[in-house]
């Protein structure tokens, strides 16, 4: 038996609130996965990280950010880098330098698939899966790749990705 859904409207979501915040697809709220200390940790190594170079890099760091990846879908990236050129906005409708998702153990492939190609319609050059537990992909063409790369250049930004300096900022 399928379970029921409710439709709730577009200005409904907007206007609510959500702990940790929840995301919105074509009329549907849906839960992200989030608590963990695993979870919590890889987040905040990859904000220290990159809030290190945001000035230089032109870029801001934001966590748990509403992006409006179309007009009924609002995904929240664990970690976004936006371009320090764009004005400011309360939920970012331009899309972000780069985005990051730490897989929680509850996480599913098919939602974290759905998601990034999502992220990847909408524009997003980089977008990033970190496994605490295991291998660390990028999203690429529809496909999640291992990480080719330790240590890259952020397109789109004079930023760089460095997961043996970000590891080191885990505690």
């Amino acid at each position: 038996m399928a379970a029921a859904t409710t439709f709730v409207p577009l200005e409904e979501y907007l206007r609510s609130s959500f702990e940790p915040d929840a995301e919105y697809v074509d009329g549907q709220i849906e839960e992200r996965a989030v608590g963990e200390n695993d979870h919590s940790a890889w987040q905040k190594a990859i904000l220290v990280w990159f809030e290190q170079q945001a000035q230089k890099g032109q870029i801001r760091v934001r966590p748990e950010l509403r992006v409006q990846v179309a007009p009924t879908c609002f995904l929240v990236p664990d970690v976004a880098l936006l371009d320090r050129n764009l004005p400011i906005e309360q939920i970012v409708t331009h899309p972000p330098v780069a985005v990051f998702e730490v897989l929680s153990p509850t996480d599913t492939l098919k939602r974290v698939m759905t998601k990034c190609g999502r992220y990847e319609q909408m524009g997003i050059q980089t977008i990033l899966v970190i496994d605490p537990d295991g291998p660390k992909y990028q999203f690429v063409a529809g496909r999640l790749e291992p990480l080719q790369a330790r240590c890259f250049n952020i397109p789109g930004s004079s930023c760089r990705f460095d997961l043996d300096e970000i590891e080191k900022l885990l505690d």
